[in-house]
Protein backbone atom coordinates (compact mmCIF):
# COMPACT_ATOMS: atom_id res chain seq x y z
CA UNK A 1 0.00 0.00 0.00
CA UNK A 2 1.25 3.22 -1.00
CA UNK A 3 0.81 6.15 1.49
CA UNK A 4 1.15 9.62 1.05
CA UNK A 5 1.56 11.65 4.37
CA UNK A 6 1.61 16.12 4.00
CA UNK A 7 3.36 17.39 7.25
CA UNK A 8 5.62 13.84 7.13
CA UNK A 9 8.45 16.23 8.31
CA UNK A 10 6.83 16.94 11.51
CA UNK A 11 7.29 15.34 14.87
CA UNK A 12 3.97 13.21 14.29
CA UNK A 13 4.77 12.33 10.83
CA UNK A 14 8.26 10.97 11.29
CA UNK A 15 6.86 8.79 13.31
CA UNK A 16 3.96 7.52 10.90
CA UNK A 17 6.74 7.01 8.16
CA UNK A 18 8.87 5.31 10.65
CA UNK A 19 5.77 3.27 11.39
CA UNK A 20 4.33 2.76 8.33
CA UNK A 21 8.15 1.51 6.59
CA UNK A 22 8.43 -0.93 9.67
CA UNK A 23 4.91 -2.42 8.38
CA UNK A 24 6.09 -2.85 5.16
CA UNK A 25 4.22 0.09 3.22
CA UNK A 26 5.66 2.55 0.66
CA UNK A 27 5.69 5.97 1.73
CA UNK A 28 5.76 9.42 0.24
CA UNK A 29 5.54 12.81 1.49
CA UNK A 30 4.54 16.48 1.33
CA UNK A 31 5.54 19.38 3.47
CA UNK A 32 7.58 22.51 4.32
CA UNK A 33 11.30 21.96 4.97
CA UNK A 34 12.13 20.48 8.36
CA UNK A 35 13.41 22.26 10.65
CA UNK A 36 17.11 21.82 11.41
CA UNK A 37 16.91 19.55 14.59
CA UNK A 38 13.90 17.96 13.47
CA UNK A 39 13.67 14.25 14.45
CA UNK A 40 12.90 13.71 10.27
CA UNK A 41 16.97 15.16 9.88
CA UNK A 42 18.40 13.47 12.89
CA UNK A 43 16.43 9.96 11.70
CA UNK A 44 17.55 10.80 7.91
CA UNK A 45 13.63 9.70 7.31
CA UNK A 46 13.83 10.86 3.72
CA UNK A 47 15.70 8.14 2.55
CA UNK A 48 13.24 5.98 2.83
CA UNK A 49 10.97 7.94 1.48
CA UNK A 50 9.98 7.17 -2.29
CA UNK A 51 8.57 10.86 -3.42
CA UNK A 52 9.82 13.72 -0.72
CA UNK A 53 8.73 16.56 -1.93
CA UNK A 54 8.53 20.23 -0.39
CA UNK A 55 5.33 22.36 -0.54
CA UNK A 56 3.35 24.52 1.18
CA UNK A 57 -0.67 23.04 1.59
CA UNK A 58 -1.59 26.37 0.77
CA UNK A 59 0.30 26.09 -2.82
CA UNK A 60 -2.79 24.76 -4.68
CA UNK A 61 -1.94 24.06 -7.50
CA UNK A 62 1.37 22.75 -6.67
CA UNK A 63 -0.49 20.18 -4.07
CA UNK A 64 -2.55 18.93 -7.08
CA UNK A 65 0.61 18.11 -9.21
CA UNK A 66 2.13 16.70 -6.56
CA UNK A 67 -0.73 14.30 -5.96
CA UNK A 68 -1.17 13.29 -9.65
CA UNK A 69 2.66 12.24 -9.92
CA UNK A 70 2.25 10.26 -6.29
CA UNK A 71 -0.65 8.30 -7.37
CA UNK A 72 -1.02 7.19 -3.81
CA UNK A 73 -3.46 4.86 -2.31
CA UNK A 74 -4.00 6.66 1.23
CA UNK A 75 -4.04 9.97 2.00
CA UNK A 76 -3.11 11.12 5.52
CA UNK A 77 -3.23 14.73 6.02
CA UNK A 78 -1.20 15.65 9.20
CA UNK A 79 0.00 19.15 7.66
CA UNK A 80 -0.78 22.64 9.68
CA UNK A 81 0.21 24.73 12.09
CA UNK A 82 -0.17 23.36 15.70
CA UNK A 83 0.62 25.41 18.41
CA UNK A 84 -0.97 27.56 20.68
CA UNK A 85 1.56 30.22 21.18
CA UNK A 86 2.28 30.29 17.39
CA UNK A 87 -0.74 30.50 16.65
CA UNK A 88 -1.07 34.05 18.34
CA UNK A 89 1.73 35.71 17.00
CA UNK A 90 0.46 34.38 13.36
CA UNK A 91 -3.17 33.73 13.71
CA UNK A 92 -4.10 34.82 10.06
CA UNK A 93 -1.41 32.27 8.82
CA UNK A 94 -2.88 29.38 11.33
CA UNK A 95 -6.13 29.73 10.15
CA UNK A 96 -5.05 29.99 6.28
CA UNK A 97 -3.01 26.80 6.93
CA UNK A 98 -5.38 24.78 8.97
CA UNK A 99 -8.50 25.59 6.60
CA UNK A 100 -7.33 26.42 3.23
CA UNK A 101 -4.58 23.76 3.57
CA UNK A 102 -7.32 20.84 4.72
CA UNK A 103 -9.06 21.79 1.91
CA UNK A 104 -6.50 21.79 -1.15
CA UNK A 105 -5.34 18.00 0.13
CA UNK A 106 -9.17 17.35 -0.23
CA UNK A 107 -9.65 18.78 -3.74
CA UNK A 108 -6.24 17.22 -4.68
CA UNK A 109 -7.77 13.74 -4.15
CA UNK A 110 -9.88 14.24 -7.62
CA UNK A 111 -6.19 14.13 -9.20
CA UNK A 112 -5.47 10.46 -8.67
CA UNK A 113 -7.40 7.66 -9.24
CA UNK A 114 -5.38 5.69 -7.62
CA UNK A 115 -7.01 6.72 -3.97
CA UNK A 116 -8.98 4.14 -2.02
CA UNK A 117 -8.62 6.25 1.27
CA UNK A 118 -8.29 9.64 3.00
CA UNK A 119 -7.40 10.51 6.84
CA UNK A 120 -8.04 14.29 7.51
CA UNK A 121 -6.25 14.98 11.27
CA UNK A 122 -7.75 17.62 13.08
CA UNK A 123 -7.21 17.91 16.78
CA UNK A 124 -9.22 16.76 20.46
CA UNK A 125 -9.38 20.64 20.59
CA UNK A 126 -11.90 21.08 18.36
CA UNK A 127 -14.72 20.58 20.90
CA UNK A 128 -16.57 23.93 22.31
CA UNK A 129 -15.12 23.84 25.81
CA UNK A 130 -16.85 24.80 29.13
CA UNK A 131 -13.56 23.72 31.13
CA UNK A 132 -16.27 21.20 32.97
CA UNK A 133 -14.85 17.66 33.78
CA UNK A 134 -16.80 16.10 30.38
CA UNK A 135 -15.31 13.59 27.77
CA UNK A 136 -16.13 15.40 24.58
CA UNK A 137 -17.61 12.61 22.00
CA UNK A 138 -17.83 12.75 18.33
CA UNK A 139 -21.19 14.21 18.59
CA UNK A 140 -20.51 17.23 20.83
CA UNK A 141 -20.57 21.09 19.49
CA UNK A 142 -17.16 22.30 17.82
CA UNK A 143 -15.94 25.46 19.11
CA UNK A 144 -12.70 27.23 19.94
CA UNK A 145 -11.30 30.24 22.01
CA UNK A 146 -8.03 30.84 20.69
CA UNK A 147 -6.54 30.45 16.86
CA UNK A 148 -5.57 27.57 16.79
CA UNK A 149 -8.59 25.47 18.38
CA UNK A 150 -10.48 28.06 16.51
CA UNK A 151 -8.89 26.82 13.00
CA UNK A 152 -8.92 23.36 13.65
CA UNK A 153 -12.55 23.26 14.64
CA UNK A 154 -13.03 25.31 10.93
CA UNK A 155 -11.09 22.90 9.27
CA UNK A 156 -13.20 20.17 11.01
CA UNK A 157 -16.61 21.71 9.70
CA UNK A 158 -15.20 22.33 6.19
CA UNK A 159 -13.50 18.74 5.79
CA UNK A 160 -16.97 17.80 7.21
CA UNK A 161 -18.95 19.79 4.49
CA UNK A 162 -16.50 18.82 1.63
CA UNK A 163 -16.87 15.01 2.44
CA UNK A 164 -20.63 15.44 2.50
CA UNK A 165 -20.95 17.24 -1.03
CA UNK A 166 -17.88 15.98 -3.03
CA UNK A 167 -16.37 13.23 -1.52
CA UNK A 168 -15.69 10.24 -3.78
CA UNK A 169 -13.75 7.65 -1.81
CA UNK A 170 -14.49 7.07 2.15
CA UNK A 171 -13.12 9.94 4.36
CA UNK A 172 -13.10 9.73 7.63
CA UNK A 173 -11.91 12.91 10.17
CA UNK A 174 -9.68 12.25 13.20
CA UNK A 175 -9.34 13.65 16.59
CA UNK A 176 -6.26 12.89 18.92
CA UNK A 177 -5.62 13.72 22.21
CA UNK A 178 -2.03 15.01 23.81
CA UNK A 179 0.56 12.85 21.84
CA UNK A 180 4.02 12.60 23.25
CA UNK A 181 7.59 11.11 22.42
CA UNK A 182 10.91 11.14 21.88
CA UNK A 183 12.02 13.71 18.73
CA UNK A 184 10.04 16.20 19.53
CA UNK A 185 12.13 19.64 19.62
CA UNK A 186 9.24 22.01 18.89
CA UNK A 187 9.76 24.98 20.97
CA UNK A 188 6.85 25.63 23.27
CA UNK A 189 5.84 22.07 23.70
CA UNK A 190 5.96 20.74 27.12
CA UNK A 191 8.04 17.31 26.59
CA UNK A 192 11.36 19.22 25.11
CA UNK A 193 10.80 21.91 27.30
CA UNK A 194 10.79 19.57 30.25
CA UNK A 195 13.67 17.81 29.07
CA UNK A 196 15.63 20.91 28.86
CA UNK A 197 14.85 21.64 32.12
CA UNK A 198 16.24 18.44 33.81
CA UNK A 199 19.01 18.86 31.81
CA UNK A 200 20.38 21.96 32.19
CA UNK A 201 19.25 22.38 35.92
CA UNK A 202 16.77 25.40 34.76
CA UNK A 203 13.57 26.37 36.18
CA UNK A 204 10.71 25.06 33.86
CA UNK A 205 7.70 27.68 33.07
CA UNK A 206 4.85 26.18 32.70
CA UNK A 207 1.65 28.71 31.46
CA UNK A 208 -1.13 26.13 32.72
CA UNK A 209 0.11 23.33 35.33
CA UNK A 210 -3.21 22.65 36.22
CA UNK A 211 -4.60 22.57 33.00
CA UNK A 212 -5.92 18.58 32.20
CA UNK A 213 -5.05 16.77 29.05
CA UNK A 214 -5.63 13.41 27.12
CA UNK A 215 -1.78 12.27 27.30
CA UNK A 216 -0.96 9.04 24.82
CA UNK A 217 1.97 7.97 23.35
CA UNK A 218 2.37 9.12 19.67
CA UNK A 219 2.26 5.57 18.73
CA UNK A 220 -0.98 5.09 20.47
CA UNK A 221 -2.67 7.57 18.45
CA UNK A 222 -0.88 6.68 14.93
CA UNK A 223 -2.06 2.92 15.62
CA UNK A 224 -5.50 4.38 16.16
CA UNK A 225 -5.20 6.06 12.66
CA UNK A 226 -4.16 3.09 11.00
CA UNK A 227 -7.09 1.21 12.32
CA UNK A 228 -9.21 3.82 11.24
CA UNK A 229 -7.32 3.20 7.79
CA UNK A 230 -8.13 -0.39 7.78
CA UNK A 231 -11.45 0.19 8.26
CA UNK A 232 -11.87 2.94 5.29
CA UNK A 233 -10.04 0.56 2.95
CA UNK A 234 -12.10 -2.77 3.80
CA UNK A 235 -15.60 -1.08 4.95
CA UNK A 236 -15.58 2.51 3.66
CA UNK A 237 -15.87 3.58 7.34
CA UNK A 238 -16.28 6.89 7.15
CA UNK A 239 -17.14 10.32 10.12
CA UNK A 240 -15.35 11.37 13.02
CA UNK A 241 -13.09 9.36 15.13
CA UNK A 242 -11.61 10.37 18.65
CA UNK A 243 -8.66 8.93 19.98
CA UNK A 244 -7.73 9.30 23.52
CA UNK A 245 -6.20 7.58 26.85
CA UNK A 246 -8.95 5.54 28.29
CA UNK A 247 -7.77 6.92 32.12
CA UNK A 248 -10.44 7.70 34.17
CA UNK A 249 -8.07 9.73 36.55
CA UNK A 250 -7.44 13.14 34.76
CA UNK A 251 -3.61 13.66 34.57
CA UNK A 252 -2.95 17.72 34.55
CA UNK A 253 0.78 19.26 33.55
CA UNK A 254 2.32 19.61 37.12
CA UNK A 255 1.23 15.21 37.27
CA UNK A 256 2.44 15.02 33.99
CA UNK A 257 5.89 17.00 34.74
CA UNK A 258 6.16 15.34 37.81
CA UNK A 259 5.91 11.46 36.23
CA UNK A 260 8.76 12.02 34.16
CA UNK A 261 11.28 13.67 36.35
CA UNK A 262 10.67 10.86 38.65
CA UNK A 263 11.20 8.43 35.81
CA UNK A 264 14.22 10.54 34.38
CA UNK A 265 15.65 10.49 37.88
CA UNK A 266 15.82 13.62 39.00
CA UNK A 267 13.49 16.73 40.19
CA UNK A 268 11.84 19.03 38.41
CA UNK A 269 11.68 22.62 39.54
CA UNK A 270 9.26 25.14 38.07
CA UNK A 271 7.52 27.99 38.66
CA UNK A 272 4.28 29.27 36.27
CA UNK A 273 4.40 31.95 33.71
CA UNK A 274 2.60 34.51 34.40
CA UNK A 275 3.82 36.85 32.15
CA UNK A 276 2.71 35.08 29.05
CA UNK A 277 -0.80 33.47 30.05
CA UNK A 278 -3.39 33.32 27.00
CA UNK A 279 -6.66 31.40 26.57
CA UNK A 280 -6.45 27.88 26.62
CA UNK A 281 -8.83 25.27 27.69
CA UNK A 282 -8.06 24.04 31.03
CA UNK A 283 -9.96 20.74 30.95
CA UNK A 284 -9.53 18.79 27.94
CA UNK A 285 -10.66 14.60 28.11
CA UNK A 286 -12.14 12.35 25.06
CA UNK A 287 -14.15 9.54 25.25
CA UNK A 288 -13.45 7.24 22.70
CA UNK A 289 -15.00 4.41 22.69
CA UNK A 290 -16.24 4.11 19.59
CA UNK A 291 -13.17 3.75 18.26
CA UNK A 292 -12.73 0.98 20.46
CA UNK A 293 -15.97 -0.77 20.03
CA UNK A 294 -16.03 0.04 16.09
CA UNK A 295 -12.32 -0.33 14.87
CA UNK A 296 -11.28 -2.81 17.38
CA UNK A 297 -8.60 -0.13 18.58
CA UNK A 298 -7.29 -0.56 22.14
CA UNK A 299 -4.66 1.61 23.85
CA UNK A 300 -1.46 -0.98 24.56
CA UNK A 301 0.26 0.78 26.91
CA UNK A 302 -1.07 2.90 30.63
CA UNK A 303 -0.01 6.96 31.41
CA UNK A 304 3.50 6.03 33.23
CA UNK A 305 4.47 3.14 30.57
CA UNK A 306 4.16 5.91 28.30
CA UNK A 307 6.09 8.50 30.02
CA UNK A 308 8.78 5.63 30.30
CA UNK A 309 9.11 5.13 26.53
CA UNK A 310 9.15 8.71 26.11
CA UNK A 311 11.70 9.37 28.85
CA UNK A 312 13.91 6.09 27.34
CA UNK A 313 14.21 7.48 23.91
CA UNK A 314 15.83 11.16 25.53
CA UNK A 315 18.21 9.36 27.83
CA UNK A 316 19.70 7.37 24.89
CA UNK A 317 18.97 10.10 22.23
CA UNK A 318 23.24 10.94 21.75
CA UNK A 319 24.24 7.27 22.42
CA UNK A 320 22.12 6.02 20.13
CA UNK A 321 21.43 6.60 16.15
CA UNK A 322 17.78 8.51 16.28
CA UNK A 323 16.91 6.55 13.58
CA UNK A 324 17.53 2.75 15.49
CA UNK A 325 15.92 4.06 18.64
CA UNK A 326 12.95 5.66 16.61
CA UNK A 327 12.33 1.71 15.07
CA UNK A 328 13.46 -0.05 18.21
CA UNK A 329 10.79 1.77 20.26
CA UNK A 330 8.30 0.99 17.07
CA UNK A 331 9.48 -2.85 17.18
CA UNK A 332 8.90 -3.01 20.77
CA UNK A 333 5.38 -1.13 20.65
CA UNK A 334 4.17 -3.42 17.80
CA UNK A 335 5.32 -7.01 19.73
CA UNK A 336 2.77 -5.27 22.37
CA UNK A 337 -0.57 -6.93 23.17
Amino acid sequence: MHFLITGHTGFKGTWLTLLLKELGHEVSGISLAPEKKSLFNQAEVSDLIKFDIRCDVLDARKIQKCVSRIKPDVIIHLAAQSLVGESYRNPIQTFNTNIMGTLNILESSNCADSIKAILIVTSDKVYKNSGDNHYFTETDPLGGIDPYSGSKAAADIAAQSWIKSFGKVPTAIARAGNVIGGGDWAKGRLVPDVVTNLQNGTILRLRYPNAVRPWQHVLECLNGYLHLVSKQLTEKVGGEWNFGPTSKQPINVEQFVRSFSMQWGSRSRWNQDSANIQSESTYLLLDSSNARKQLEWKEKMGFEQSVNMCVEWYKNYGNENPRDLTIRQIKNFLLMK
